[in-house]
């Protein structure tokens, strides 16, 4: 009898480990999951690590129950017993991407300043292109989004890690229907410890706010451990830095400081200012003062290039995924929008961009920390996930590195969020986050286009499943 017992135990063990894989993962993630065993070994890899250093070459890379175990040369790794192995020759393994400057909202088209909640289909357009991690750039439904975050980290969706900015901090005037308008310092600060109890994790404060609210918000989410960025206009960035302000969005192309006749308080119209940062030199005095200021005060930009780009007639490249993804609608709306912009390398946008991006070479030559996000916004050219992977591009194009782009792109953004500790480079100990690429981006950085499996938190999720499961989707819900 004993024996037999010992083999119905045996029996039973086995049949408990195959039931506990199978439910690892709920029925909304599962379809999705490539790798899901709890022990991976990722063999004959190059891995770009996300701190700027060179490519390492035949690397192993082990992720045990959802962290990096270890990593090193193919020779001095051993595989562990039992790990699903894959042999990833001629791929190249970098860090899950960390968005600074992302929403789950998308213009509704029609011609009025209106934008839908994309809770289904955004999340899934992140994860999918190497966006492990995201923070949203400001909410027009915090409670949408708080409630897909728990959904994402329940496990009851897939999505990249989130981190949820509260509600816009407005002025009087904001063009947009969607946002509230704040009564003053007073209200600032009820609104920053109203939602920081609801669970968001930044501020972002927008253009037509004051400086007394500005200072309000900032002081009172400082006090709760909480950073404020902004998209600001009424307000300059040296202004901005003086209050404490801990990031700004866009660069140089929204600070309206440099205005002759800039009143305080007051946002110029911006198709005037964006004018005249394209003739601004970036070498003169004050260029130069401001980007120390912002170094001295640790202020750091968020780069959103992708979102600037659309807006020239010529530009980006068409892709038929982009066209795969939206809705009917959307892609009428967006291709009229293309269709009625000017296009060519002599183009207000294109010369505005490349002023931006003079500056941010500047800011980060400074010392200064440069992290990156898509803003799926603006005439809706920059999609969610996909202005990602553009943003990479424009920004080698514009006179980075890929490794540098890679870095701006992983490492600093988790810098900024205060997780460097967890995630954001390849390292023993840390979140296994990483995107799987079939070819080398440090040598051609359009490859980040070519992903072929998404790690996050250890489960290795298929990238064309999810851009499928959105088929015409964004746009619409």
């Amino acid at each position: 009898m004993k024996p037999l017992i010992a083999r119905l135990i045996l029996a039973a063990g086995i049949l408990t480990a195959a039931a506990t894989a199978q439910n690892r993962f709920t029925p909304g993630t599962q379809p999705f999951i490539a790798v899901g065993a709890p022990v991976v070994a990722l063999t004959h890899v190059r891995i770009i690590d996300g701190t700027g250093a060179a490519p390492a070459e035949n690397q192993t890379v082990v992720i045990d129950h959802g962290k990096i175990a270890a990593v090193g040369s193919a020779a001095g790794v051993a595989v562990p017993s039992g790990a699903q192995t894959l042999d990833l020759t001629g791929s190249t393994v970098i860090p899950g991407m960390v968005g600074m400057h992302e929403h789950l909202f998308y213009p509704s088209g029609g011609g009025i300043p209106m934008y839908n909640e994309m809770a289904f289909s955004f999340p899934r357009l992140y994860l999918a292109s190497g966006i492990t991690t995201a923070r949203t750039g400001g909410s027009l439904e915090p409670y949408a989004d708080l409630n897909v975050k728990r959904l994402i980290d329940s496990g009851r969706m897939p999505g990249p890690r989130m981190f949820i900015t509260g509600p816009y901090l407005e002025g009087q005037g904001s063009f947009g229907a969607q946002m509230h308008e704040l009564a003053g310092p007073e209200d600032a600060v009820r609104t920053v410890d109203y939602w920081a109890a609801e669970g968001v994790t930044s501020f972002k404060a927008y253009m037509d706010i004051t400086h007394a609210e500005l200072q309000a918000a900032v002081d009172e989410a400082h006090k709760l451990g909480i950073k404020v960025t902004g998209h600001l206009c009424s307000i300059g960035f040296r202004e901005a830095a003086a209050i404490g302000i801990d990031n700004l969005e866009h660069g140089l192309l929204v600070d309206t400081e440099f205005h002759p006749g800039k009143q305080t308080d007051q946002c110029p119209p911006q198709g005037v200012t964006r004018a005249e940062m394209g003739r601004l030199d970036i070498a003169s005095p004050p260029l130069r003062d401001m980007i120390a200021d912002l170094v001295k005060h640790r202020v750091a930009v968020t780069s959103t290039l992708s979102v600037f780009e659309a807006f020239d007639g010529s530009r980006p490249p068409l892709e038929p995924r982009f066209l795969d993804v939206v809705s009917p609608d959307a892609a009428v709306s967006y291709l009229s929008a293309r269709a009625r912009a000017r296009g060519g390398e002599d183009s207000a946008s294109i010369v505005q961009m490349r002023k931006e991006l003079e500056f941010e070479r500047a800011f980060v030559k400074a010392g200064g920390l440069l992290v990156f996000g898509c803003d799926p916004t603006g005439n809706g050219g920059a999609m969610a996930g996909f202005g990602d992977q553009r943003n990479l591009e424009l920004l080698v194009e514009g006179g980075f590195t890929p490794l540098q782009a890679i870095q701006i792109a992983t490492s600093n953004g988790a810098k900024l969020l205060g997780e460097i500790d967890h995630f954001g480079t390849i390292a023993a100990g840390k979140a296994a986050d990483l995107v799987v690429i079939d070819g080398n981006p440090a040598a051609r950085i359009a490859d980040i286009r070519k992903i072929k499996l998404v790690f996050k938190d250890g489960a290795g999720y298929d990238p064309a499943k999810l851009i499928d499961s959105v088929h015409g989707a964004v746009g619409m819900h």
